[in-house]
């Protein structure tokens, strides 16, 4: 997220809240500490945000996947074979 100081948000407000509208928080600071965050209204708190599918292309989830270690999990359910 973005931060910026006071006087830059002044300057250039209008920007910045047409960029928060369209989903791009930012934060505001003075003298470089973090004073508020602007985000849009109807823009989802943290908690809500969803990360379904953010390992998306990154791993691969072998084909038997349902069957590893099936003759250990088989072992102590039903003892040594």
């Amino acid at each position: 997220m973005r931060t910026v100081n006071i006087h830059e948000a002044k300057t250039h407000l209008s920007r910045l809240v047409e960029e928060a509208a369209s989903g791009e928080p930012f934060i505001i600071a003075k003298a470089g500490r973090p004073m508020v965050t602007v985000m849009a209204l109807d823009a989802p708190t943290p908690r809500e945000v969803r990360r379904i599918g953010f390992l998306a292309g990154r791993i691969q989830v072998p084909d038997d996947f349902d069957r590893v270690g099936a003759a250990d999990i088989e072992a102590l359910f039903c003892g040594p074979a």
